[in-house]
């Protein structure tokens, strides 16, 4: 069978088409419909059509009961392999956050109303130090990672401290990572003691300004 022949204009017409529809299926958590996605992106609906078969194929989107166009598990699988990469750009950063300040350092990241710690660094020369798990979850509005990613959001890049609000006893600090496209984060430490603003503050944000760097460099 003699395969079909794509000049690069229409292939890349046709890749740009698949990226903006995927991008709208995820900005549409209550799905939509093929001819509402065709009125979006100004096409017809067998072009909408045949995107959707492929996306379909590659597990990105799929239909739900009624029709509608949601993502699909595969955009899990996407996601698993970018925290990968997130992960080992900020771990230098961490690495010496936790030195320095002789606490224990953590990426945290957004999911919906949840934050979620993708990396966590422990210092190696303290004799006591908070044990934090990478994965561990608590609600965004509690705590210094997610109060710094509420704060970030609002454009302000200052530090955060509390005591108490996940740990009893303990004491965070953190900053949010502004300037990377789709990613919601901050950098902080968690320690046993009481932590000075002032001091650990600067550190903290010195931090999430190298994961920023580590982070562009990747992507560039």
């Amino acid at each position: 069978m003699t395969q079909p022949v794509y000049r690069a204009g229409e292939t890349a017409q046709t890749l740009d088409r698949g990226l903006r529809l995927l991008y709208l299926v995820a900005d549409t958590p209550e799905g939509l419909t093929v001819t509402e996605a065709a009125e979006r992106l100004g096409v017809g609906r067998a072009v909408v059509y045949r995107l959707v078969g492929s996306l379909t194929a590659h597990g990105l989107v799929r239909r739900d009961g009624a029709g509608r166009l949601r993502l699909g598990a595969g955009v899990l699988q996407l996601a698993r392999r970018a925290h990968s990469l997130v992960i080992e750009a900020a771990l230098p950063a961490l690495r010496r956050l936790a030195e320095e300040v002789g606490a224990t350092a953590h990426l945290t990241i957004a999911e919906g109303t949840e934050a979620v710690a993708l990396a966590v660094v422990e210092p190696t020369w303290t004799a006591f130090h908070v044990a934090y798990r990478a994965g561990s979850r608590h609600p965004l509005a509690r705590g210094a990672a997610g109060l710094a990613i509420l704060a970030g959001r609002s454009g302000s890049p200052d530090p955060v401290t509390t005591v108490g609000e996940l740990q009893a006893g303990a004491f965070g600090v953190a900053a949010p990572v502004l300037g990377v496209d789709g990613l919601d984060a901050s950098v902080g430490v968690v320690a046993l003691g009481a932590l000075d603003l002032d001091e650990v503050g600067p550190q903290v944000s010195a931090a999430a300004a190298a994961v920023l760097l580590a982070l562009s460099t990747a992507a560039g």
